[in-house]
């Protein structure tokens, strides 16, 4: 706590993954953070409970990491945000911005910006003692509710950034079809926003977002798919990585995966296993938005 320094942090809270092919996406994120600002440290976090129970029980299997030796310290000691923050501030990190990679607004989100508020509640009675002096909390892939940034401008860069799906679609003659995450608590409208965001900007696609939990469910997708006639889709994660969520719920040979029960209904299913974070397009967007959230908190970069 003596230790006070101006150097900056940046942690990127990403939801996690557990198979390794799906790492590069957050490797070669956090890589290209470092890059555009050299200056500052920067680490990743696990903001999902199970994923990072997951990395911890591989660090005791001495098989996998025999078998996974590119999974480096980072990963296999996985850290939630809160210990994150807590190491860089032991190490004397009293500028820290936390850059979430979630999609939009929504539960991870949420208990996120809720930790960020708990931590910067924190009030003692020398104020040399305070432990940062500003942790502040970046936006969204798709923007968050309030005046300072329209959230329909971020949408509308992340359409943009997705040109080379309906491209792929295109090419296939089929309709492009996204497999969000969703959640159970927050209204997952946004979802529906942004597939009328998509469907205007490429009016020669038909273009469909469905989610694993809230609406539109997969039996919405279904149902509007088999009701216009469709007969091919192109079918990816609407997710940073293609993790758990994309090999099983999406593109696994069980019965309920999205897959199948499209299949089930006469279509042709093409899946591509590949998150947004492939894109470079998708990656400048986060790292506009620490540029935001620094320049509107008086954090040089």
């Amino acid at each position: 706590m003596e230790h006070d320094t101006d150097e900056k942090a940046i942690v990127i809270a990403c939801f996690g993954a557990t198979y390794p092919k799906a790492l590069v996406d957050i490797t070669t994120m956090r890589k290209e953070v470092q890059k555009a600002f050299p200056r500052a440290k920067v680490k990743v976090a696990f903001t999902s409970n199970i994923i990072r129970r997951i990395w911890h029980e591989r660090q005791r299997d001495t098989e996998y990491r025999a078998k996974n030796g590119d999974a480096g310290a980072e990963i296999l000691c996985a850290r939630g945000p809160l210990a994150t923050i807590a190491d860089l501030q032991d190490a004397g990190y009293k500028v820290i911005i936390v850059q979430p990679t979630h999609i939009y607004a929504g539960e991870e989100y949420h208990d996120l910006a809720s930790y960020i508020d708990g931590l910067n509640a924190i009030r003692t009675i020398k104020a040399k003692y305070m432990p940062f002096k500003k942790l502040v909390l970046g936006r969204p892939l798709l923007g968050k509710p309030g005046p300072q940034y329209n959230y329909r401008k971020d949408m509308i860069h992340a359409a943009k950034a997705l040109a080379p799906d309906v491209s792929l679609a295109k090419k296939n003659h089929a309709a492009l079809v996204y497999m969000g995450h969703g959640n159970r608590f927050y209204s997952t409208g946004v979802y529906i926003e942004f597939q009328q965001v998509m469907r205007r900007m490429y009016p020669g696609t038909d273009i469909f977002v469905g989610t694993v939990e809230g609406f539109p469910s997969l039996e919405d997708v279904v149902n509007i798919l088999t009701r216009v006639g469709v007969k091919k889709v192109v079918l990816k994660p609407f997710m940073m990585v293609a993790g758990e969520h994309a090999r099983n719920d999406m593109a696994g040979d069980q019965g309920d995966s999205w897959k199948s029960v499209i299949r089930s209904k006469g279509i042709t299913v093409t899946c591509v296993l590949q998150g947004l974070g492939k894109y470079a397009e998708i990656r400048h967007i986060f790292i506009e938005h620490i540029k935001d959230v620094a320049r509107d908190n008086k954090i040089p970069l």
